[in-house]
C-alpha cells in the first residue's frame, strides 16, 4: 500500500478576490491540528461560486507541493513585479491538502484513498478558471495550469473522518489503472478529438457527472468547447 504524509490541511473563508472583489474562498491558510470532514468537505472550508465549486464531486482539493517550483521559475522569471501569492507554503492554489511526491502522473481516476480516519476518491482533475488570475496577478495563470497539466484534483468522500498534517495518505484501492490524471488531461485539453478514447471514459461508472456530459457532449456534437471564457474571465 502506498502511503504518502499530508505535510498540510488548509481551508479558508470567503473573502474579496482581485480587482473585481469576486467572493472567493481561494486564500486557505494551514489548520493546526486536526479537522472533521464529511461529504462537503473539511468543517469550516468556505467556497465562493457553489456552482463552480465545493460540493459533493469537489468536496476536498489537492495540490501537490511537488509543482511549486515549477511555479516558482515560472513566476519569478516571467513576472518581475510578481506580488501573488507565496511559493514558499502550501495555499497558493487554494488547495486543501498539500502532499509531497504524488502528482497527476501518479493518481488515477477512481482511485481510493485512507484519508486520515476516513476514506475518500479522487472524482476529477481541476479545470483551472480565471479566479487563477486574479489570486498571481497573472493574465495567463489559469492557461498556464491547464496546458502544463499541473492542476491538481478533487476528491468525493466516501467516509467521514478527521485529518490533520502529519497524517496519512494511503493507497486503498486503484479502480482504473490506465486512467491517470495526466492521461485524462492530455484527452481533455490536448488530444481533444480522440473519440475512441472518450467512449473509454464514458465506461467509467465513477465518472464525475459533468465530466461525463463535457464527454458525452464532445461525441455527440464532434465538436470541442472553447476554454477562452473560463480561463480570462470575459464571460462571467
Amino acid at each position: 500500500m502506498k502511503r504518502f504524509e499530508i505535510t498540510s490541511v488548509l481551508t479558508g473563508r470567503v473573502k474579496p478576490l482581485g480587482a473585481r472583489r469576486t467572493p472567493s474562498g481561494i486564500d486557505k491558510s494551514p489548520i493546526k491540528g486536526p479537522l472533521v470532514f464529511g461529504e462537503l468537505g473539511l468543517l469550516g472550508d468556505e467556497q465562493g461560486d457553489l456552482g463552480m465549486h465545493g460540493g459533493v464531486e469537489k468536496a476536498i482539493h489537492h495540490y501537490p507541493f511537488d509543482h511549486y517550483k515549477f511555479w516558482t521559475g515560472i513566476l519569478l522569471d516571467e513576472e518581475r513585479d510578481y506580488c501573488g501569492p507565496s511559493l514558499q507554503e502550501a495555499g497558493a492554489f487554494g488547495e486543501n491538502i498539500s502532499t509531497i511526491g504524488l502528482t497527476e502522473k501518479e493518481v488515477c481516476l477512481g482511485d481510493i484513498f485512507h484519508l486520515g480516519t476516513g476514506v475518500v476518491q479522487i472524482s476529477q482533475g481541476r479545470q483551472p478558471c480565471w479566479k487563477l488570475n486574479e489570486r498571481f496577478g497573472v493574465s495567463m495563470m489559469a492557461r498556464q495550469v491547464q496546458e502544463t497539466g499541473r492542476t491538481g484534483w478533487y476528491y468525493r468522500v466516501l467516509e467521514d473522518g478527521v485529518v490533520g498534517a502529519g497524517d496519512c495518505l494511503c493507497l486503498k484501492e486503484r479502480l482504473a489503472p490506465t486512467w491517470t490524471l495526466g492521461r485524462v488531461t492530455e484527452l481533455l485539453y490536448v488530444d481533444v478529438k480522440n473519440f475512441t478514447a472518450l467512449s473509454e471514459l464514458l465506461e467509467l461508472s465513477f465518472l464525475a457527472p459533468n465530466w461525463r456530459r463535457l464527454a458525452e457532449r464532445r461525441l455527440t456534437k464532434d465538436a470541442v468547447e472553447d476554454w477562452g471564457p473560463r480561463l480570462d474571465g470575459s464571460q462571467t
